[in-house]
């Protein structure tokens, strides 16, 4: 008896309309049988934020790419949770979030929508994967991206993800010639420096624009920011449980008492 197609929900924090995306709806069509719920517009940073007290709107999108396909107005995790408890008649055998345009490696996990997508697939249990290109701009070329996406669904799909646990991809923005290998990764001790840029609108009134400079404080050859600069594909395994379990017991020591009340 023929083994059923996957069900593979595809998501992304750039919008439904982002070149991104296409390229991965491109690749998943290949492994099974492909749904579309995405942001109907850019949604990058929001990090695994969720709509309250607003309401949700979806738009079936089926022409755009010959699939299932919705735009909806709020977040990247907002479309796996009404992807997954309102649209779809079961739960999917595979998550895709990106391909992101620009890096979520290192720090940039924790900001990062494509990747909280990927992290709320997780929380579900469902297998999950955020791809990411080293390349913000809108024209990007993914065809290297697509034969590394190809690559990493085909190992996730026969081997499976380990529960409550998502993969991390990120790809350097050179040809496919010159990609050197697909390296396993921790995430680098990497954080940005912020700054704010004060500046005037055309009212006189003033505003901010956040700028920054990316720091990288790990010099291991074992991080996804080292693969990346040496052209290797990086994938780190990430996990939502934040608890750091190396502190438990030295913070334990405090022996914390409710205070007594005379």
């Amino acid at each position: 008896m023929e083994k059923p197609q996957p069900i593979i929900l595809v998501t992304n924090d750039d919008g439904i309309y982002a070149r991104g995306i296409l390229s991965l709806i491109e690749v998943m069509k290949n492994f099974g049988k492909v749904v579309v719920v995405a942001p109907d517009k850019p949604q990058s940073g929001m990090g695994h934020a969720i709509t309250v007290g607003r309401i949700l709107r979806l738009q079936k999108m089926d022409s755009l790419y010959g699939v299932e396909a919705y735009a909806c107005t709020g977040t990247p995790v907002d479309c796996v949770k009404i992807a997954i408890y309102h649209i779809m008649k079961q739960r999917p055998d595979l998550i895709v979030s990106g391909i992101n345009h620009g890096a979520n490696n290192s720090i940039n996990v924790i900001y990062s929508g494509t990747m909280s997508a990927a992290v709320e697939g997780a929380v579900e249990d469902i297998p999950a994967i955020g791809f990411s290109l080293l390349d913000h701009s809108r024209d990007a070329n993914f065809e290297a991206s697509k034969k590394v996406v190809a690559e990493v669904v085909d190992n996730a799909l026969r081997h499976g993800i380990k529960s409550h646990t998502c993969l991390n991809v990120n790809i350097p923005n050179v040809p496919f010639e010159e990609l050197k290998g697909i390296r396993v990764c921790r995430q680098a001790h990497a954080f940005w420096d912020d700054a704010f840029e004060r500046r005037t609108d055309p009212h006189g009134d003033d505003y901010f624009w956040m700028t920054g400079e990316f720091r990288n404080h790990d010099d291991g050859e074992d991080t996804d920011v080292w693969a990346l600069e040496n052209n290797y594909v990086s994938v780190v395994p990430v996990q939502y449980d934040m608890t750091a379990h190396h502190y438990l017991n030295e913070l334990k020591d405090w022996k914390l008492e409710i205070p007594k009340t005379k």
